[in-house]
């Protein structure tokens, strides 16, 4: 008799489980299906379900409505059909839902409130210790982030040459401490190497990952999970296509009813040797096909970038390609593909030997506000030397830097721009980087009602204006480094505004309503 276990009621954007138990004999994994169909007043969604270890199956749901559904779950898993029901209610003070595109080049909850995103990067962060996962959970809550980019895959690279804390495979690594190289023979029937079962995946490893989602989303931060990387020693990036398939199905299925997962299909594409463009359509075509919620979606280059005008990509995820320009070149990428940018790596603050990883917080904050005045969204990473070799940008735990203490500030300017999202100002003076609000009516508009003025490393030390002779605004004038605003009164016709002759400082010009 297959025993069922579900909560009778969810949040609206919330996850619904069923748990079940069902068959254990061969190969849980691959020998057998389970699916589920979940039905409400305003919508049918069939999702699959997967095999999470000792007998349990389960099947994963989020509602985007509220009332009442009913589901029924099928599969070779058991040979009864299973049925029941459960209560939606409304979304928590919190719960906003999926982020999703808006405005063309930019992102909001699908509750409607717009969302501005603050990325970082700690790509194997939830493979640490408990201390150190803990740890940066604490620097996260205390922080502007409200996305993280990390990986599934452990890594392999400078800094960053220690084991995992748990693989996702059966199986053991060619370094393993389980084994003696006496017996590695009889247990794996090789001499050197990994050994994993590749048709066996380690539900611990996952369990784990899901419990970090969901503190992420606790406290309102994005997960954009990327599925695939090409720093690896363990051979999870030389699987073939058909171990990569019966992956992502596995990975959609746990992870696709979380509201704060985006799929990035790689970190650095082209950088695998093993992989084609027709490998990276086929995982694309897999999320189209199992993820029901049509989370986010993005593919991330190291040179070359990817074409990001391919209809299932939602959002460019871009590392620059130049060794200065990076927010610079916003508005030819906005324009390019009519798409979200987010700059997920513009080089890191730190003092690495790498040249992406050596840059100042001066000049990793002066990207992001040249980024956000573009009508982009800029990512952070912190790269710096420490005697335990603790880096940011893989293991998290602390942050060492400058520039994560200003993007609160520079965030709370973004959240008070007019409706969804700003765009560069076409008409604004060549030797300024100006933003206005973006219009979805596509309304040509004479004078904007709000302009976001940013002078870079210029440090002029008055600029005038003028817009027209009768609309009056409110001006102020920020210090984008120090996080001081001063307020300059209300102003119209054409007006002078002294500016303290150093960098990094913005003018904040509102029209009076």
């Amino acid at each position: 008799m297959s025993i069922m276990k579900y909560n009778k009621q969810v949040e609206k954007w919330d996850l619904l489980e069923v748990e079940v138990q069902g068959k254990t004999e061969g190969n849980p994994f691959t020998d057998y299906t389970i699916q589920g169909v979940f039905t409400g007043k305003n919508e049918k969604v069939t999702t699959d379900g997967f095999y999470d270890g000792n007998g349990i199956y389960k099947v994963r749901f989020m509602p985007s409505f509220e009332g009442v559904y009913e589901f029924q779950i099928t599969g070779s898993f058991s040979e009864k059909i299973l049925e029941g029901n459960f209560q939606v209610t409304a979304p928590g003070q919190k719960n906003h839902g999926p982020v999703r595109v808006a405005n063309t080049w930019h992102f909001a909850y699908e509750d409607g409130t717009s969302y501005y995103s603050i990325g970082t990067t700690c790509y194997v962060w939830e493979l640490q210790s408990d201390e150190l996962v803990a740890q940066t959970l604490e620097t996260l809550k205390n922080s502007a982030f409200n996305k993280i980019r990390f990986c599934v895959f452990p890594k392999h690279y400078d800094y960053n040459l220690g084991e995992p804390r748990s693989y996702p495979y059966e199986g053991v690594p060619m370094d393993s401490s389980v084994l003696t190289k006496e017996n590695f023979l009889e247990y794996t029937g090789k001499t050197e190497g990994n050994h994993w079962d590749f048709t066996r995946f380690n539900p611990e490893h996952f369990r784990h990952i899901e419990t970090c989602i969901l503190a992420l989303r606790d406290m309102g931060i994005e997960a954009d999970i990327i599925v695939m990387h090409p720093y690896d020693r363990w051979g999870f990036s030389q699987m073939t296509k058909e171990q990569d398939a019966l992956y992502w199905k596995y990975v959609i299925a746990r992870f696709a009813a979380y509201r704060n997962v985006w799929w990035s299909l790689a970190n650095e594409y082209d950088l695998f040797e093993h992989k084609t463009i027709e490998d990276w359509e086929g995982y694309a075509k897999i999320i189209y096909e199992k993820d029901p919620y049509n989370h986010l979606r993005s593919i991330h280059n190291c040179r070359t970038f990817y074409d990001h005008n391919r209809p299932w990509i939602t959002h460019c995820s871009i590392q620059r390609q130049d060794l200065y320009k990076s927010a610079e070149l916003v508005n030819e990428w906005r324009e390019k593909y009519r798409k979200p940018v987010v700059l997920d790596e513009i080089a890191y603050e730190g003092n690495i030997q790498h040249g992406w990883g050596n840059i100042t917080a001066q000049e990793m904050t002066r990207r992001f506000w040249e980024a956000v005045c573009r009508g982009g969204y800029p990512g952070h990473g912190e790269t710096y030397m420490n005697e335990k070799d603790v880096l940011w940008w893989s293991h998290g735990g602390a942050l060492h830097g400058e520039s994560h203490k200003r993007f609160k500030f520079l965030h709370d300017i973004m959240c008070q721009t007019p409706g969804i999202g700003l765009r560069p100002y076409e008409k604004g003076s060549w030797d300024e980087v100006c933003a206005v609000p973006e219009d979805s009516t596509q309304q040509v508009k004479e004078v904007q009602d709000y302009y976001l003025i940013y002078y870079s490393f210029m440090q002029p030390s008055f600029r005038e204006y003028w817009f027209d002779n009768t609309t009056k605004f409110e001006v102020r004038v920020i210090d984008t480094w120090n996080m001081t605003i001063e307020n300059r009164g209300v102003v119209s016709g054409k007006f002078k505004i002294e500016l303290p002759g150093r960098p990094y400082m913005a003018v904040q010009i509102r029209k009076v309503q």
